[in-house]
């Protein structure tokens, strides 16, 4: 065990020092800092204010078109649209917008424009003329208005699940997506890592340095202390990027966007006492910048055991395959002649990913139970549904997933390391699976 851990201690000190690490554990919290910023100001801004010319056919009703931060109505009802439509091309105009005569029956208002406004742009348009289509109405039918609005009732679907023991929990869409993207970044970091383990064993075999190393220790030493060592290179790494994003994503909200994240917020908020009032709030309603809400998704989700679970997960499923990966390293040369070996070995983590998706749809669903317990699936499937929650007589699922994981690491530790122990010697032999498989049943 000594020289494992010198083995640990080299390919981790060797790792955290080169160039290589330190400019990607600061330029992927960057990027993702400068991609965050870049949402959110397309978010808050419309790079073209709308100049909207209305041609409403009803003669009047829609004359209380209210405008916006980005849009201005111009109003004209005595102008036929074909004639609009033939002087737009050479008009100030951003847009038109055509109301027919038949809007309360058919719904339908037309937009015509030069340079497609943004959806926020669109959506508001269709509020406002929602607003005033559905105040026509009311008057049609003699409708109160005062009447309508306390009778009116927005409502979502709340699904409630009922487990064995009699509890009840909700189950929430957005902690699904919460589980995904867990499950997705230990996808990603299992296939980086796993490929550096590789690529390291075929460098050393390549440079012939392993036949000095293979003198002192023996190659399941070797095999284990590169992958451990990568592996805490990988979580030393994934710490670094997740205070470092918080670091940079909140600086620049706090420099860049401080106004404009304010107003949203207010807005929000307002937006928010309105749908009270009305008796029609809702958790979709919540403000995404209202972390101080319980009811914000960020609130709902227990971390400390997603967290966890992320890192057992993770290493779990690192150790499982970069086993893999370092014995494809040692059987074969160069990274061209790997091609033939990574294809069995990634079929199941790239049939992870794909199943992942449609669990999210359906978490009840035998593939969702199937792949959550497989070893070679777990890892990303597992984090889906612990996300969206287990009911405590499916406990017992969780617990056989984590001791079936690690079974299967121990299972394909032992398999690669007897193909390292004669592989990582061997040089200028193509290597096919029949050789493997004698590598394999070889005994001492």
């Amino acid at each position: 065990m000594n020289k494992i851990g010198l083995i640990v201690a080299r390919e981790y000190v060797t790792r955290v020092k080169k160039k290589s690490f330190i400019l990607m554990t600061l330029l992927g919290p960057l990027l993702l800092a400068g991609v965050m910023a870049l949402v959110i100001w397309i978010g808050l801004s419309e790079n073209n204010d709308q100049r909207i010319l209305v041609i409403d056919d009803t003669h009047g009703a829609f004359r209380g078109l209210e405008n916006g931060d980005n849009y201005t109505f111009f109003y004209m009802d005595e102008l036929p649209i074909d004639e609009a439509k033939n002087a737009f091309k050479d008009s100030d105009y951003t847009s038109i917008l055509h109301i027919p005569e038949s809007i309360l029956t058919n719904n339908r208002p037309l937009l015509y424009f030069k340079d497609q406004p943004s959806s926020i742009v669109q959506k508001r348009i269709e509020k406002e003329v929602e607003r005033i289509v559905e105040d026509e109405k009311l008057k049609l039918y003699n409708i109160d208005k005062n009447d309508y609005k306390r009778v009116k009732t927005t409502f979502n679907l709340a699904m409630i699940k009922f487990s064995e023991d009699g509890g009840e929990e909700e189950v929430s869409g957005e902690k699904a997506v919460v589980g995904f993207m867990f499950g997705i970044a230990i996808y990603m970091f299992i296939f980086l890592y796993g490929v550096q383990v590789m690529r390291g064993v075929i460098e050393e075999k390549n440079n012939r340095i392993v036949e000095v190393i293979i003198s002192s220790v023996k190659p399941f030493q070797l095999m284990m202390g590169k992958i451990i060592g990568i592996a805490l290179v990988s979580l030393t790494q994934f710490v670094l990027w997740i205070v470092l994003s918080f670091t940079f994503i909140t600086a620049s909200q706090q420099i860049l966007f401080q106004d404009k994240l304010e107003q949203a917020g207010a807005m929000q908020m307002q937006k928010s006492t309105e749908m009270i009032d009305q008796g029609g709030f809702n958790k979709q309603d919540i403000s995404p910048l209202d972390l101080t809400n319980p009811n914000h998704i960020v609130n709902r989700i227990n971390w400390p055991l997603m967290l966890g679970l992320f890192i057992f997960y993770f290493l779990g499923g690192y150790l499982l395959y970069s086993s893999l990966f370092a014995a494809i390293g040692a059987a074969v040369d160069n990274e061209t002649d790997t091609q033939q070996f990574m294809l069995p070995v990634t079929i199941p983590l790239v049939f992870a990913y794909f199943l992942s998706i449609t669990i999210v749809e359906n978490p009840e669903s035998p593939a969702a139970f199937w792949g959550s317990i497989i070893p070679f699936t777990s890892p990303i499937i597992m984090m889906i549904r612990v996300a969206m929650g287990l009911d405590p007589g499916e406990y017992w699922q969780l617990g056989l997933s984590m001791i079936l994981l690690i079974g299967g690491f121990i299972f394909t530790t032992w398999l690669a390391g007897k193909i390292y122990r004669t592989g990582i010697l061997m040089y200028g032999k193509k290597v096919n699976y029949k050789e493997i498989w004698k590598w394999i049943r070889y005994h001492d």
